[in-house]
């Protein structure tokens, strides 16, 4: 039986306070368009399950596929231009 208690200073060496860092909730806030988006879509989704989907229906789908497609295109060109930005001098 191999022992662990080697490693358990390298596993507990910086305990976990379960919140979520400034830059991940900086990156959260960043990609809250898009992650709404998605919900919208997967709402729409889900209510055609166990039916045949109406005209208004699918018009709802597809205008969510759109805006999830437009805000994943404004969230790729926000960071295309915060890297060329960044760039060296």
């Amino acid at each position: 039986m191999k022992s662990i208690a080697a490693l358990e200073a390298v596993v507990t060496a910086t305990p976990f306070d379960g919140e979520p860092s400034d830059a991940e909730l900086d990156t959260i806030e960043t990609e809250m368009p898009a992650i709404l988006a998605d919900v919208v879509l997967l709402d729409a989704q889900i209510m055609t399950i166990d039916r045949t989907p109406t005209e208004l229906d699918e018009r709802r789908i597809r205008r969510a596929r759109r805006r999830v497609l437009a805000a994943r295109r404004e969230l790729a060109n926000r960071s295309a231009d915060v890297s060329l930005s960044g760039g060296a001098a």
